[in-house]
């Protein structure tokens, strides 16, 4: 944890030295040096407590009317230490006998390293859907089609389909770990999806929330200005909870510039293996340093 955080600052003060001596090069409106890759990075500081940069992105407007492209960061961060930001409704039976299979490293299902079995951190199966809405919700950008808008999340590398075409949600639909969205404009400034299709295999985020293959998630993505967006989540699974929930409220992101270059977050199979063998070899060097523990 100290090495990581004292990564951080180092990296934000070569950041920090990069921005300002790009931003001292010339009077605004003359000649501007070539962009570097480097001096154009955004990274997720919000959710450190460290500063967020660049802080400069000019004076705002008005909202454009049903428009939602662009490369949107959350404000204040969607990454949240039990994930939702809500409090979850109560669990059916159902839900409660499902919570209880898992075993988080955060929240009232924690358990030691060595003993979690989160999917994500520990077999390194995608995160999934919602949890890619309520745990490490980082940048997203929309990307609009002809038929459809797609959302590209920086966590991963993950993209979904939103398809505005017109066409129904299937109604019985084969599981799949993104599910199915479709999203329409309910006016000016709010795009509405709906989604269902989820895979039951997935946490709804890093608590070891459950949520069933019956599960219907609305996103509410209103326009605010034109560099300001919020997003609400409500979920709706009666196999899993007793009434319908909302898990972000008004979660707000700010519009960054699109030449940023989004540093990469891929969860490595690999990379999960590692660390799993590291807590399994730590694990036994405790029971032989004392034996009967």
């Amino acid at each position: 944890m100290r090495n990581g955080l004292i990564i951080g600052i180092i990296a934000l003060a070569a950041l920090l030295g990069s921005y300002v001596a790009t931003r001292a090069q010339g009077p605004p409106g003359g000649p501007q040096p070539p962009l570097v890759l480097a001096d154009v990075k955004w990274l997720p500081w919000s959710n450190t407590g460290l500063p967020r940069l660049p802080t400069d992105l000019g004076p705002d407007g008005p909202a454009p009317r049903r428009v939602l492209n662009g490369l949107w960061d959350p404000a204040r961060g969607g990454i949240g230490a039990r994930g939702s930001r809500g409090m979850p409704a109560p669990l059916t039976p159902w839900g409660e006998a499902k919570g209880k299979t898992h075993k988080s490293g955060d929240g009232v299902r924690m358990v030691d390293a060595p003993d979690i079995n989160d999917p994500l951190s520990t077999q390194g199966d995608p995160g999934g859907y919602p949890r890619q809405l309520l745990f490490e919700l980082r940048h997203v950008q929309f990307l609009p089609t002809q038929y459809s808008i797609v959302a590209a999340f920086m966590w991963e590398r993950r993209y979904r389909t939103i398809w505005t075409d017109g066409r129904q949600l299937p109604e019985d639909p084969d599981p799949r770990w993104y599910g199915y969205s479709v999203g329409r404009w309910e006016d000016d400034y709010t795009f509405v999806v709906n989604s269902n299709g989820t895979d039951e295999r997935t946490w709804l985020d890093n608590g070891g929330n459950p949520h069933s293959d019956q599960l219907k998630v609305e996103e509410r993505w209103h326009r605010l200005s034109e560099k300001r967006l919020e997003l609400t989540v409500t979920l709706d699974d009666p196999r899993a909870y007793t009434r319908p929930w909302v898990a972000q409220d008004k979660l707000q992101f700010v519009r960054i510039p699109e030449n940023v270059d989004i540093i990469e977050m891929m969860n490595a199979a690999t990379e999960v293996q590692a660390v799993a063998a590291r807590f399994k070899a730590e694990r036994e060097l405790d029971k032989q340093a004392a034996p009967g523990r």
